[in-house]
């Protein structure tokens, strides 16, 4: 019992383990795409912050003079101050090319410096330098990977002469991306383990006793008689379907011998008179034979063939709640299988139930005729064998 329980329990925890696991990787994956998208989404707007802070700040056009990049008046060129001011207030990466050329920036190289004078990547420059385009989407910051925006930068003639980018570095979308998982790992280890401990009381309150009477019932011996006490419901159920059985049987046999009485007495029982008789006979206890002694003995069941019972040697007293047509049936099926049978083997032959059988096979033990043994059944547990003598 204790292996079983403890093989539920484990059933039961790795269901939930493995539906939290499912439920945390699909979260992830949703999270992962939800962050690509915001942070596309923040490019694109920061980046038209910028530009409108810059043309707000430094009013003009974009002009190259001797190989410098201006905006109006201003130089713009290693104008770090600006660059750091504007990466301040957005949060992002900030760079001003002149040309494919990083002129002012906030992106720094390996060595901590500003990677001034390095260049853009090709798939930036076919895009913004020469068709003109606004880039978003991934790309290599100086062998780092970005969520990017670039902007082309026109001067008076709309000539393109430089390029606006904001960038966001991956590793802050996947630290974002970390830090949800754990907290959301957390919040699903804590609800599996609330979950796995109220499993198991549940287990342990319920299911684990009604396994352990299962298993205590096929151990204990199995004999006839139950205890009171802890079958009494089953037993009432029993003596109930019992009953009927038996007031059944009562109705079938006196429903018989009236047929009977009427199929050979036709004269008799065509009037009202002869009929209302019978019913009165049966009303007032009166036996058949007493009004039609010549007709019933034309019926009457045959001896019980070898079996030296009461009714077979001629007696009329049955134990209250018997009747002589199912002893009769079932003492003639018992002939017929003249060895040793048990009980739930004679209901099956009968077609009567397992406690109506057992309640004349135990009349016909107390008579003498039968004797029972216990013996081994098929699951280990005692059967009860009825042997005629």
């Amino acid at each position: 019992m204790r292996s079983l329980r403890h093989q539920m329990s484990l059933l039961l925890l790795g269901s939930l383990v493995i539906l939290a696991a499912g439920l945390i990787s699909v979260f992830g994956w949703y999270m992962n795409h939800r962050i690509i998208t915001e942070t596309s989404v923040k490019a694109q707007s920061d980046l038209t912050i910028c530009r409108e802070l810059i043309d707000l700040k430094y009013p003009g056009s974009w002009t190259v003079r001797d190989g410098e990049l201006y905006k109006g008046t201003v130089k713009i060129s290693l104008n770090s101050d600006m660059v750091d001011h504007i990466a301040q207030l957005t949060g992002d990466a900030v760079t001003l090319f002149s040309g494919d050329t990083r002129t002012a920036t906030t992106i720094r190289s390996t060595n901590g410096e500003r990677a001034i004078g390095t260049k853009a990547s090709m798939n930036v420059i076919d895009a913004v330098l020469k068709n003109g385009q606004m880039y978003v989407g991934d790309a290599n910051v100086i062998g780092q990977p970005y969520q990017t925006a670039y902007l082309p930068l026109r001067a008076d003639n709309g000539m393109i002469i430089g390029m606006l980018y904001v960038g966001i570095p991956h590793a802050s979308e996947q630290e974002a991306l970390e830090k949800s998982l754990i907290r959301i790992t957390e919040i699903g280890l804590a609800w599996t383990i609330l979950l796995s401990f109220l499993a198991w009381l549940l287990l342990r309150k319920f299911i684990s006793p009604s396994w352990q009477e299962i298993v205590k019932g096929t151990q204990e011996p199995a004999t006839e008689n139950f205890a009171l006490g802890k079958h009494s419901g089953v037993e009432e159920i029993e003596k109930l379907e019992d009953a009927f059985i038996q007031m059944a049987e009562q109705i079938q046999t006196l429903t018989g011998e009236i047929n009977r009485s009427a199929m050979t007495n036709s004269e008799n029982i065509q009037s009202k008179g002869n009929f209302n008789t019978i019913i009165e006979q049966f009303k007032g206890g009166e036996t058949i034979s007493e009004s039609f002694p010549d007709e019933t003995a034309s019926f009457r069941t045959d001896p019980l063939y070898g079996l030296d019972t009461p009714w077979g040697s001629g007696e009329n007293g049955l134990p209250k709640g018997l009747n002589k047509a199912t002893l009769n049936q079932i003492v003639h099926y018992l002939e017929a299988n003249h060895r040793p049978i048990s009980t739930e083997e004679v209901a099956e032959g009968v077609k009567l139930t397992r406690v109506t059988v057992r309640r004349y096979l135990e009349f016909l033990e107390q008579q003498g005729v039968l004797k029972s043994e216990q013996k081994c059944g098929t699951v280990g547990r005692p059967v009860k064998i009825f042997i005629p003598l």
